[in-house]
């Protein structure tokens, strides 16, 4: 089950396929092109294929493939999200917020309101849109609150979702993670590109293609 929340609050909250028609969803994609992340994978949104010599691969792969191979374990946010979450507030400047994701080690975090909801999802990228860096150290920033550089609405997903649909999410959105969100709206967790990966190579190892 997938939820957005923006400015105004929980706008959205179904299936992958009902959301892809919500057109709310067209705001939270970035300025480059979605179709080139899209491409990695040989995939959309929509399960269909990318086309070109992507289509080649699989259909080969497929062929190969016996039946009898079982399909690999099934994966929930809640097994592999990390908790807690390093959240940041709208209303902190964007320097502030540079600081928290280099002190955690981390590349993006969700956002909070200050009443603590869900608004948003900031990355190093779009901080650096407002601030200079030199050897890790912030020099120099423009006057921003994350509010004015963070990608809002955002996509959550609730802690039962198969991370497959989250992975697919990340690619049409361009993001590269996706806050775990509890029935009451709560954040519960974080998925990131990374967490999926780990998943993807654990043993025993996770079917992408059955």
């Amino acid at each position: 089950m997938f939820l957005i929340y923006g400015l105004s609050g929980q706008t959205f909250k179904g299936t992958l396929e009902e959301m892809i028609r919500v057109r709310s969803l067209e705001k939270i994609r970035p300025n480059r092109p979605v179709a080139h992340e899209g491409w990695e994978a040989g995939v959309d949104l929509h399960g269909r294929s990318a086309g070109g010599a992507h289509d080649d691969a699989v259909r080969a792969y497929r062929e190969v493939v016996k039946d009898e191979i079982q399909r690999g374990p099934l994966y929930h946010a809640n097994q592999i999200m990390q908790r807690p979450v390093i959240t940041i507030f709208s209303g902190d400047d964007v320097a502030q917020a540079w600081r928290i994701l280099r002190d955690h080690h981390i590349h993006q975090a969700p956002v909070l309101d200050d009443t603590s909801r869900i608004v948003g999802i900031v990355t190093e990228r779009d901080l650096l849109t407002a601030i200079n860096i030199d050897e890790g150290r912030v020099m120099e920033y423009l006057k921003r609150r994350v509010s004015d550089v963070m990608t809002t609405p955002v996509v959550a997903a609730e802690p039962v979702t198969d991370i497959r649909r989250i992975a697919a999410v990340m690619l049409e959105t361009g993001v590269a993670g996706t806050p775990i969100t509890s029935g009451s709206g709560e954040l519960v967790g974080f998925v990131s590109r990374s967490d999926i990966l780990r998943a993807v190579v654990t043993d025993p190892p996770l079917s992408l293609w059955r």
